[in-house]
């Protein structure tokens, strides 16, 4: 099972989707408040390529993007093998 991690912030309803579908699924992620920490924020502008919203969500090495991208993986079928690894 790949690593999950997702930068979010507490009022965002985004978020609160990402995390439901992931906990949905039985995943364990690492959750990163960026509210409250700049470093943490300028980390995942780096990683998430400049993209500023929240959430940035990572599997493994892979970015996923927010909470779109990540239902889209998985309407499509391809969540699953991602997460897999």
């Amino acid at each position: 099972m790949q690593q999950v991690e997702i930068y979010t912030s507490p009022f965002c309803g985004f978020c609160h989707a990402a995390k439901r579908l992931l906990g949905q699924k039985g995943i364990n992620f690492t959750e990163i408040d960026v509210s409250r920490d700049p470093d943490k924020r300028q980390e995942m502008l780096g990683r998430a390529h400049g993209r500023h919203t929240v959430p940035q969500i990572f599997v493994g090495k892979t970015h996923v993007g927010g909470c779109d991208e990540l239902y889209a993986l998985d309407r499509s079928g391809k969540l699953d093998p991602l997460l897999a690894g």
